[in-house]
């Protein structure tokens, strides 16, 4: 979901490594392409196969999440792993999106429009340092972050036991709306701490293989945020 998994720390230990190939911006760019490529042309290649895949959907999310796990502990893993994680995310945005799609009509066109429209201004607020990334900012992005992360670990397993459910966050109501109105800004500026990240990485020196971990936690963000829109999207049309 969010990237603390990118803090400052993850590039010095990154550091006592020996390495003498190191990190550039334009690598980690070209990772970052590569990684949003192979998903998009994952999740175009199921989008008219999408019922045959609904019964793996699960398996595929629990694959990619321990996966996830498996890059974000290994990080020398990261350019053999990143791009099996991509393929995995683009089979299951491909299912999700197709049954968006059915429900309602051109969400999905949206959807991705608005993802890659808010990537874009985040870019521009970032390097014309309109938003500037201070310790404060970083704390309170990740804070915001892991309360949003709590609240759907809750609803989940509320939902999964059939103890609870957390009310309105779900629906299309005013509450449902403005909470994801408030999720999706949050993804939004997770993406200026990913910038931040990957530039932090490429001052500091950091070994070759920080730019396919660095583009692994952009494309974090980007499935996320893509998520949510659909969801803001599905709330504000029923």
């Amino acid at each position: 979901m969010a990237n603390p998994l990118m803090k400052e720390e993850v590039f010095k230990e990154a550091l006592t490594e020996d390495s003498n190939d190191l990190m550039t911006l334009e690598g980690a760019i070209n990772k970052s392409l590569i990684l949003v490529g192979i998903l998009i042309l994952t999740a175009i290649g199921v989008w008219s196969h999408a019922d045959m895949f609904i019964p793996y959907l699960l398996p595929i999310v629990l694959i990619a999440f321990i996966l996830a796990l498996i890059i974000i502990f290994f990080k020398k893993s990261s350019p053999f792993l990143t791009p099996i994680y991509a393929v995995l995310e683009g089979l299951a945005i491909g299912v999700i999106s197709a049954f968006y799609e059915r429900e309602l009509p051109g969400i999905v066109i949206q959807a991705v429009s608005l993802t890659f429209g808010v990537f874009l201004i985040m870019l521009f607020l970032y390097k014309s340092k309109l938003i500037k990334v201070t310790e404060n900012f970083k704390t309170g992005v990740i804070a915001s972050t892991g309360a949003i992360a709590l609240i759907y670990i809750i609803s989940i397993v509320g939902s999964l036991t059939g103890w609870f459910n957390v009310p309105m966050i779900h629906e299309s109501g005013m509450v449902g709306i403005l909470f994801s109105l408030f999720v999706v800004s949050i993804a939004s500026l997770n993406l200026v701490l990913d910038f931040d990240n990957i530039e932090t990485g490429v001052e500091m020196r950091a070994p070759k293989y920080m730019e396919w971990y660095t583009s692994f936690g952009l494309l974090i963000t980007l499935v996320w945020l893509y998520l949510e829109i659909l969801k803001l999207l599905s709330k504000s049309r029923k």
